[in-house]
């Protein structure tokens, strides 16, 4: 493997940390040390938008309606961003729950981690949020994605993968 070229998005220290895909076709990307979302289109100078400095936006996905979401694992919240930058929070009910990953499901809601809550999340696209608790105390829920088999997938930094039939199906 080569590396072909770096794009400085940020600077140093303020971490870019979790990015995918936009549906603009953008690299939309976290800097968890800064509390801000980026989105860049490689060779052109990226766009940064402004969150709650402190709280600490982890990981990116593609959502449902051409919008973005995202966790801020220190201010818990579940965000959502448009490609135009219009950006909504929506608190968590748990304020210690320390929200980590994300990822989408095929029905259009998004299903994200607790790591302090010690449970696994999903969240409408009008931000109504249903909480599930992990069996095992003190998991710490990780990574979550969607399988190929319908169920989601969670990292447990307990040693184990763990596989989540959703609700309803």
């Amino acid at each position: 493997m080569t590396l072909v070229q770096e794009y400085p998005v940020a600077d140093p220290g303020a971490g870019p940390y979790g990015i995918t895909t936009g549906p603009d076709g953008a690299l939309w990307f976290t800097l968890v040390h800064a509390g801000q979302i980026g989105r860049m289109i490689p060779g052109e100078e990226p766009t940064i938008y402004q969150l709650d400095p402190a709280g600490a936006p982890t990981m990116i996905t593609t959502g449902p309606a051409g919008a973005l979401w995202f966790t801020e694992s220190r201010a818990h919240h579940i965000g959502r961003i448009t490609p135009e930058g219009a950006i909504t929070e929506f608190p968590l009910p748990d304020r210690a729950a320390r929200p980590h990953a994300i990822t989408g499901d095929a029905n259009g809601s998004l299903w994200f981690t607790e790591w302090a809550g010690n449970r696994i999340g999903s969240i409408t696209p009008d931000g109504t949020i249903d909480l599930h608790d992990l069996p095992t105390s003190r998991s710490e829920p990780h990574g979550i994605t969607l399988g190929p088999d319908g169920a989601l997938w969670t990292a447990l930094e307990i040693g184990t993968l763990a596989r989540i039939a959703i609700p309803g199906r």
